[in-house]
């Protein structure tokens, strides 16, 4: 995911359903369990919490 936003404009993530939804993506996208993290906070302001519940879960 060749994305980068500014820190100012990065949405923040952290109802479970938008997570899994992020995460989906990346995954159709073809990112592995060990490169969500690193390219869904490029993008997000995640509940890291909540997003490893859901990756482990997974």
């Amino acid at each position: 995911m060749e994305r980068y936003v500014e820190d100012y404009q990065k949405r923040r993530l952290t109802e479970r359903v938008d997570i899994i939804t992020a995460i989906n993506i990346l995954r159709s996208q073809g990112y592995g369990r060990d490169e969500l993290i690193e390219e869904i906070t490029k993008v997000f302001y995640v509940d890291l919490d909540a997003f490893n519940e859901i990756v482990m879960a997974a």
